[in-house]
């Protein structure tokens, strides 16, 4: 299979480097084809400007913008590369730091300069949530954080993790049609001893060698009958007791 691997830290010697190559090695020893988007290394600009779309004139909207280039191959050479990345794909693994709650700016911002409008949404694809280009390809988050794991729970101070990652698990890989996986997490990250290290690679090559087998979050699809034409949620629909984002997930 093949399997695009985005990573996102600033020094090559970090735990999520390490986890990094840990991972492309692991893959391509089982015979998979992976090719690797390191941001760092490659100096990827973050910011979504006029410069992305340099045959459009006028006042910028980014959205029109960019689907008007996306459609007339008019996207800058960067951009184009790691599209074209995400579609040779069968699975897109994200390597980051949880920083403020969310991915880096650099990964952020590759988000926001590859997904484009007629490329990863718009009015030229499926509704959201449901079967777009990007259907049957699998996605896995593979974060590390500074805290312990008890406080990403139910009753965490930082809420359950699968709340703090659902922009990315649901709002950009489901919002795709991607199927998002339970994500990968190592906690306790800022100061881990060796021999955690090596429990937290064994942990990973578990999770990498099912990356095509294991069961993906169950999300409601926007066509399933699940929506009103508002897209919110029918009465009665979710499990009693449920309530959140959870609400969004299928028992």
């Amino acid at each position: 299979m093949k399997i695009l691997v985005v990573s996102a830290h600033p020094e090559s010697r970090s735990l999520n480097a390490s986890l990094t190559r840990f991972a492309v090695g692991h893959l391509r020893a089982a015979g998979h084809e992976v090719r690797e988007s390191d941001l760092y290394a490659m100096k990827w600009k973050a910011t979504v400007d006029a410069g992305d779309f340099p045959a459009d004139e006028g006042r910028l909207h980014v959205m029109s913008a960019s689907e008007r280039a996306t459609l007339a191959d008019g996207l800058t050479a960067d951009v184009a590369a790691e599209q074209e990345k995400v579609l040779w794909s069968d699975a897109v693994i994200l390597q980051f730091p949880m920083w403020w709650f969310g991915p880096p700016a650099i990964l952020k911002g590759w988000i926001d300069r590859v997904f484009t409008a007629g490329f990863g949404y718009g009015p030229t694809l499926p509704p959201p949530y449901s079967a777009q280009q990007f259907a049957g390809r699998r996605a896995l988050v593979s974060v590390t954080a500074g805290a312990r794991a008890t406080s990403f729970s139910d009753r965490g101070i930082h809420g359950e993790l699968a709340d703090v990652l659902y922009p990315l698990q649901h709002g950009l890989f489901w919002f795709t049609g991607m199927a998002p996986l339970e994500p990968f997490a190592v906690y306790g990250a800022n100061e881990l001893p060796d021999e955690r290290f090596e429990e937290a690679r064994q942990a990973y090559a578990a999770r990498l060698d099912a990356l095509f087998t294991d069961e993906p979050v169950p999300f409601r699809t926007l066509v399933g009958g699940d929506y009103d034409h508002d897209m919110r949620l029918l009465p009665g629909v979710e499990e009693q007791g449920t309530s959140g984002l959870g609400l969004h997930v299928r028992s």
